[in-house]
């Protein structure tokens, strides 16, 4: 098993049961104690655990191992969603090449930008119906359809990404904290997400209030990466680490 898939089953093994002891971890990976405890110590530098004695527990904030799918999402925190949609709207100019993330809070920008002059790329299966019935210049990704939460994803998405240099990206996240960053619970999404900010010159992450203090079990990016558009920021210490708008 490659260093990825052993760490993928380990945020798995915590995402379902919240801690996990060494030797349940080598029998889940077939690898040995000592590269159970390095790869430990990897992800613990890297914020998405924390190490214990003999194994491992989740990191520190709220964990969110599911994720609901669009017809839950689309129902919960509808005026926030709107405010944060309409700002990001507004941050669009016609000579703009975006990236728009799959999520009911970019698919609400839509709703702001008709007439744009812009050029769309998306891995969301609602942004591009949406584009296309506003009639706006727009690509939709080819791969994996996951379905919960219509997004593109896999192999063949994340190398069309390559081919495009974005002047902004919107990204939906599913949690955000201090230590371990922009958080999504599917590796696939995530590496969607990090791919898509790496060929934009300016990354925006979309997130109403309830998504500070959540952890996910895959990290996308950290908070220097990206600005965030919030309606409300409930912990001010989150300044000291990336641009925050509030509207």
């Amino acid at each position: 098993m490659l260093a990825e898939q052993r760490f993928e089953a380990i945020l798995q093994e915590l995402a379902d049961n919240r801690a996990a002891s060494v030797t349940r971890l080598c029998e889940l990976t077939g690898a040995s104690e000592a590269t159970i405890r390095r790869d430990l110590t990897i992800l613990s530098r890297q914020g998405r655990l924390n190490k214990v004695h003999g194994g491992a527990v989740l990191a520190s904030g709220t964990f969110q191992g599911e994720e609901p799918d669009v017809s839950t999402k689309t129902l919960l925190h509808r005026d926030e969603k709107d405010r944060i949609a309409h700002y990001a709207a507004g941050l669009i100019s016609d000579d703009d090449v975006v990236y728009l993330d799959a999520g009911t809070t970019t698919i609400r920008m839509i709703e702001y930008l008709k007439g744009s002059g812009a050029t769309f790329v998306t891995n969301g299966i609602g942004c591009a119906q949406r584009l296309m019935e506003l009639g706006l210049r727009s690509y939709v990704l080819g791969g994996l359809l996951k379905p919960g939460t219509w997004a593109v994803v896999g192999t063949g998405a994340l190398k069309e990404l390559s081919r495009y240099n974005f002047t902004k990206a919107f990204l939906g996240i599913n949690g955000i904290s201090i230590r371990q960053g922009f958080t999504t619970p599917d590796p696939e999404e995530a590496a969607i997400k990090t791919k898509a900010s790496e060929q934009s010159y300016l990354t925006f992450v979309l997130a109403d209030s309830s998504k500070f203090e959540l952890v996910s079990a895959v990290t996308v990016l950290p908070l220097e990466k990206a600005t965030i558009i919030t309606e409300h920021l409930p912990d001010p210490s989150y300044l000291e680490h990336t641009v925050i708008k509030e509207v």
